[in-house]
């Protein structure tokens, strides 16, 4: 699994201050995505045990509300299975934090991936370069959704998360 960057202190994906791991590779290629650099999953850097490390030194700190993956495709199959093991591993370790992800897929077409049900928010759908709005919270385009992922999944219907 590659990725591009770690962001800290980020207000603008998520909830409160956050961290942010920036993922290498996606298949959807959006017209318009503002980070098209990360398509390539060869791009970016090897994830490895001190980028671990950096992330959780943030999540250590009280301040920080909660981490955000997103890329790229945190959910691309060349890193799909290191990014559950993670979100498995920070949902043990740090129980009051929040999980984001980001994904062009759509959650129907994930939910029953093991892991999701350790995610807090999912934004879920391709950007849509003609659906653009710059002021919609959390998301780029009207097409995608900000789901609460845990009361979705125990109603079986799509409930969004509620910023308020």
């Amino acid at each position: 699994m590659n990725y591009h960057n770690i962001t800290k202190d980020d207000m603008l994906n998520g909830e409160g201050l956050r961290v942010v791991l920036w993922l290498s590779g996606c298949t959807h290629r959006c017209p318009g995505c503002h980070n098209p650099q990360t398509w390539d999953v060869t791009s970016g850097i090897p994830f490895d045990a001190e980028a671990k490390a950096e992330i959780f030194t943030e999540l250590d700190k009280d301040y920080i509300s909660g981490i955000t993956f997103s890329g790229g495709d945190p959910l691309h199959p060349s890193s799909i299975n290191e990014v559950g093991q993670l979100i498995k591993e920070i949902k043990e370790r740090y129980p009051d934090k929040t999980i984001w992800l980001y994904t062009g897929f759509q959650f129907d077409d994930i939910k029953t991936i093991d892991f999701i049900k350790n995610i807090d928010v999912i934004v879920d759908g391709r950007f849509e370069i003609t659906q653009l709005d710059p002021q919609l919270h959390w998301k780029g385009s009207a097409n995608q959704r900000v789901i609460a992922v845990g009361p979705t999944l125990a109603f079986n219907t799509i409930i969004l998360h509620d910023d308020n």
